[in-house]
């Protein structure tokens, strides 16, 4: 397995972990359509969340956050009623979340949470 691929599993993992500790119910990871993919389906309350996560060993390329543009967001909120649906859960409330884990494999990883960005 590639670097890059290790990094960004490693990333999920822990975000789902901290999810969870901040008392959310992870109900799916890396359910994909035709569409693409959403990372983490999570519930908090009564609000379905999709999680993106970007994961980098560094800030060298700059902030994970900066990967998640306009149209990458569309495609969230697209993939995110698609998931509703096809779990029959169409009529909840919606929100799209990014957590960005930051830090080279082997060490304690940043972790930032970005709620509500679409």
């Amino acid at each position: 397995m590639r670097a890059k691929d290790r990094l960004g599993q490693r990333g999920e993992q822990l975000a789902q972990d901290y999810l969870q500790r901040a008392g959310a119910a992870v109900l799916d990871r890396n359910w994909r359509c035709r569409e693409g993919e959403l990372d983490i389906v999570a519930a908090d309350g009564g609000t379905l969340v999709a999680v993106e996560v970007k994961s980098r060993g560094s800030w060298d390329l700059g902030h994970p956050f900066e990967a998640v543009d306009a149209a990458k967001l569309g495609r969230l909120v697209r993939l995110l009623g698609a998931w509703a649906s096809a779990h029959g859960m169409a009529s909840c409330p919606r929100r799209v979340d990014v957590v960005a884990v930051t830090g080279p494999m082997g060490s304690q990883p940043v972790i930032e949470h970005l709620r509500g960005v679409a």
